[in-house]
């Protein structure tokens, strides 16, 4: 479990990785839209484990995107410890991460699921009248 002092880091590291990304790098192979989903800290707080969302029209977009943003980690770097107030500035390591993705995908899988119409068997019936009681034997 992560201690406050690594919490408090990893949000300021979060919020600096963001705002560098959507208003400080200019490349234009970064296209789409990029979230930093989480950021990890080590125990020393010298590293910080990056995780970004990435999302664009197709594979080869998101992956232009990333090997951009990989190019562009220096400026980045640079941009979170100009905003750190701490000693030493985390030395980031970026991920792309896919949780994002997969649970979308599978909260696609589960609308489609919902909203396919049921094949009814035309061998049951029914009854869906609201005043009917069940005829069980013995009950008055």
């Amino acid at each position: 479990m992560p201690t406050r002092r690594q919490e408090k880091v990893a949000r300021v590291v979060k919020e600096a990785v963001s705002d560098a990304i959507a208003n400080h790098l200019n490349d234009p192979r970064i296209e789409g839209f990029v979230s930093v989903t989480r950021v990890e800290m080590a125990a020393d707080l010298r590293n910080a484990d990056v995780f970004l969302s990435i999302f664009g029209k197709d594979d080869a977009a998101q992956n232009r995107t990333f090997q951009a943003i990989i190019h562009a980690k220096s400026r980045i770097q640079s941009h979170v410890a100009r905003k750190s107030s701490s000693k030493f500035c985390p030395v980031l390591h970026l991920y792309k991460d896919e949780k994002l993705k997969k649970t979308l995908e599978t909260m696609k899988l589960i609308e489609k699921a919902v909203n396919k119409p049921e094949k009814k068997d035309p061998d049951i019936t029914v009854d869906t009248r609201p005043d009917s009681a069940p005829n069980t034997p013995g009950m008055i």
